[in-house]
């Protein structure tokens, strides 16, 4: 009986964190900043990821709070370290430009590749422009190709122009392979990438 008692009060507390986070969105969307931030600091308090996520933009962005990168990375990394893609993408930009936290391309690198590794276009874009650059990683075309190739079958547009530029610089024989490599990676959920 307790059991059960315990998994319904865990049901209805996710029920109210979700609540939360919808309600700020739906806050922010009619630009009612306090009280999105007053519904993601209650979720964010709580450990919601998406809160955390959301409660970091609006740092970052300046929107019913003071801009503030520090603030932006802190509860970006508290969401990004629950697995939250979109966080980890976030956390991986205040990295590459040294928003809130010291510049750090591998550390930058590193971020993106979780969220590329979960499917989330931009990161897989920017992981591909890390690669092209050497920033964080050694400079790898085929990498690079790969990344952007994989991005852009996931929608993600500015990456066709960004993998055609590398694809310049490459043989038909290293496109074909990276074209290889890209298949493989998304053809095992992200999980044969490198």
């Amino acid at each position: 009986m307790k059991r059960w008692l315990a998994l319904l009060l865990l049901v209805l507390a996710q029920a109210v964190w979700a609540d939360d986070t919808a309600e700020g969105v739906a806050a922010f969307d009619k630009r009612d900043y306090a009280t999105a931030l007053s519904k993601f600091s209650a979720g964010a308090i709580r450990g919601e990821a998406w809160s955390q996520n959301f409660l970091g933009a609006m740092y970052e962005e300046g929107k019913g709070v003071a801009k503030d990168y520090a603030e932006a990375a802190r509860w970006y990394r508290l969401a990004a370290q629950q697995g939250n893609a979109i966080a980890q993408s976030n956390l991986g930009v205040k990295y590459e430009k040294g928003q809130g936290v010291a510049q750090d391309y591998k550390e930058a690198a590193r971020w993106y590749r979780l969220a590329a590794q979960q499917g989330l276009a931009i990161a897989q874009s920017n992981l591909g422009a890390m690669y092209a650059n050497g920033y964080g990683v050694l400079q790898d075309t085929a990498q690079a190709h790969m990344w952007l190739n994989i991005a852009a079958a996931n929608g993600h547009s500015r990456s066709v122009k960004n993998r055609d530029i590398i694809a310049a610089r490459m043989t038909p024989q290293q496109i074909g392979e990276a074209q290889r490599m890209a298949r493989e990676c998304m053809n095992s959920n992200y999980k044969k990438c490198d």
